[in-house]
């Protein structure tokens, strides 16, 4: 899987699986635009890539004409644009009843609409050069959990907005997939993950026995922008150590 000559956006590169992704495609000669919120983390990986194939961009992804900026100032950089993986994303927990207005708003504007944003603004360069789409959907898309709401429903929806753009793009040359991860060692995990009773719940869910790095994430995603992914478009694809493949039922030992 080879980058060679490819520039790659990567949103919510600051850290966790944007920052993975991002070094990732940069180790396989990609221009890389990393995009985040956090101008210090964002400086911190720049600073670990080469200098003439990076541009650190600071941008608020639920922001459309910040968005549709971000674009071009990629494409003045670097002369064109092959790969946008929206990967930027937030997680607050709630039911619907714990659920106010504010935090349903600002997860689907991050999570939803940044996607939309990203995608709208990057598919006339995409189409130029027979670009493609990956976008951080998550098992959370595919399935609900308990109390995670707006998180399950903003997830949903970018599994089914990957499907339509994959059906309305495909034969203009534009794929578009995404990756669905379970549980990933991240900074927007910490509190769960440090949580002896919620590691261990997952661990006993998780078939492979181990949470999922982001390392874990960075290669499927270079897999779907590569062309060994050729003729896969419109998959929302678990990298999940096995969890999905489970019908959730607990273990059943015989007497």
């Amino acid at each position: 899987m080879k980058f060679s000559d490819k520039t790659v956006i990567v949103t919510g590169a600051g850290a966790g699986i944007g920052k993975a992704t991002a070094t990732a495609f940069s180790q396989a000669g990609a221009n890389v635009v990393l995009v985040d919120m956090d101008e210090e983390r964002l400086e911190e990986v720049r600073a670990d890539l080469p200098a003439d194939r990076t541009l650190a961009l600071p941008v608020d992804v639920s922001d459309a004409d910040a968005v549709g900026d971000m674009v071009e100032k990629a494409v003045e950089r670097f002369g064109h644009l092959d790969v946008l993986f929206n990967n930027a994303g937030i997680l607050k927990k709630g039911s619907i009843a714990e659920t106010d207005r504010e935090d349903w708003r600002s997860i689907m504007s991050v999570n939803l609409d940044g996607v939309f944003y990203g995608s709208k603004a990057a598919l006339p360069h995409l189409k130029e050069r027979g670009g493609c789409i990956v976008n951080t959907a998550s098992l959370s898309g595919l399935g609900a959990d308990r109390g995670m709401a707006a998180y399950n429903a903003a997830k949903g929806a970018v599994v089914n907005l990957t499907r339509a753009m994959a059906v309305d793009h495909a034969r203009e040359g534009v794929r578009v997939n995404a990756v669905c991860p379970t549980f990933i060692s991240t900074p927007m995990t910490t509190e769960m993950e440090e949580d002896d009773e919620t590691r261990e719940a997952f661990l006993d869910r998780i078939p492979m026995g181990r949470l999922g790095e982001p390392e874990d994430i960075a290669r499927a995603v270079l897999f779907l922008a590569s062309q060994d992914a050729g003729f896969i478009t419109g998959v929302n694809l678990p990298v999940d150590g096995g969890v999905s493949a489970s019908n959730g039922q607990p273990a059943y030992e015989a007497a």
